[in-house]
C-alpha cells in the first residue's frame, strides 16, 4: 500500500498428478515435461502457483517517447470497429469530410466512427480489413489540411455536466475499450452506475514487450488523471485506486505529481 493507492497480488496453483507445481520444484517441472511430450494437457488446465515469468523486455522500448506517425494520402475506415453492432455509413463517395467528423453510427451496442483525415470520400462498399474479415468501409483520399470539423466542441467545465451528459459526450467521441473487444465504454459505465463505491484503474500492462500505458502515464499523466477525475464524477465516487506494477517507477511519479491536492 503506498499513500491511497493499493495494488493487490493474486497467486493459483495447478495439481499435476498431486505435485504441486511451485517454482524451481524439478519434480513438477520434470513431471509437466512429460506431459507435455506425451500430448497429456487435459490436467493442465487449471491455475497453476506462481504463474508464468517470461522476460518482461520492456526495455526496448520503454525509454522511447510517443511519436505521432504522419497520415497516409488515403485511409479505409472500417464501420465495424467494435464488439457491438456496426455502424450505418453516414457519408457517400463524392462527400467532403472534415477531420473529426462523423461519418458512421447506428442504434444499440455501436459507437461512432470518424473521420481522421479531412478530405474526399472516394468509396463506400465492402472491404478487406486488418483482421481478415470483410466490413463496410469507408475510403477517403486525405487532402492533408487536417481541417478540423465544427462539431468538436471541447468541454469547457466537466462540473457544469451530469453523469448522462458525460456518459454521451464519451460515447458521441468513439471511445471504447483497448482490449481486443473495443467494448464500448459508454455502455461499460451506463451498466455500472449505482452499482460501485470505488473505481478501480487498471494501469498494470503487465503483458511482455509494450510499454504504450506506460509511455502515457509518464508523458501524459494529467490527462490520465483528468479522465479518473470525469469517471469519479459520474459514478459520485470520493475514491479511485490506481494500480501500477513496481516497474514503472518513472509513471508511478509522475502520476503522484499529476494527482489534485491531498490524494
Amino acid at each position: 500500500q503506498t499513500g491511497h493507492n493499493r495494488v493487490y497480488l493474486f497467486r493459483s496453483y495447478i495439481d499435476i498428478g498431486g505435485v504441486e507445481t511451485h517454482p524451481g520444484n524439478p519434480m513438477a517441472k520434470a513431471r509437466l515435461l512429460r506431459q507435455l511430450q506425451r500430448g497429456e494437457t487435459g490436467q493442465m488446465t487449471r491455475f497453476f502457483f506462481g504463474g508464468i515469468h517470461p522476460d518482461e523486455g520492456k526495455e526496448l522500448s520503454s525509454h522511447r517517447a510517443i511519436e505521432s506517425l504522419p497520415a497516409p494520402t488515403q485511409v479505409i475506415l472500417s464501420m465495424s470497429q467494435n464488439i457491438g453492432a456496426p455502424c450505418q455509413p453516414l457519408v457517400k463517395k463524392g462527400d467532403h469530410v472534415n477531420l473529426g467528423q462523423k461519418i458512421g453510427d447506428g442504434p444499440g451496442l455501436c459507437v461512432p466512427v470518424h473521420a481522421s483525415v479531412s478530405g474526399t470520400v472516394v468509396s463506400v462498399g465492402p472491404h478487406m480489413t486488418s483482421g481478415g474479415a470483410m466490413a463496410q468501409c469507408v475510403t477517403i483520399d486525405n487532402d492533408g489540411l487536417d481541417t478540423p470539423d465544427p462539431s468538436i466542441c471541447p468541454v469547457e467545465d466537466i462540473a457544469a455536466l451530469d453523469s448522462a451528459a458525460l456518459i454521451d459526450r464519451i460515447r458521441e467521441a468513439g471511445i471504447v475499450g483497448m482490449g481486443g473487444a473495443a467494448f464500448p465504454t459508454s455502455a461499460k459505465i451506463s451498466s455500472a452506475l449505482g452499482k460501485c463505491d470505488t473505481l478501480l484503474v487498471n494501469a498494470a500492462e503487465c503483458e511482455p514487450y509494450i510499454t504504450a500505458d506506460d509511455r502515457l502515464m509518464r508523458e501524459a499523466p494529467g490527462r490520465v488523471m483528468d479522465g479518473v477525475g470525469v469517471l469519479m464524477r459520474i459514478f459520485g465516487l470520493r475514491e479511485a485506486h490506481i494500480g501500477i506494477e513496481a516497474n514503472k517507477k518513472e509513471a508511478i511519479e509522475a502520476l503522484r505529481r499529476a494527482a489534485p491536492e491531498g490524494v
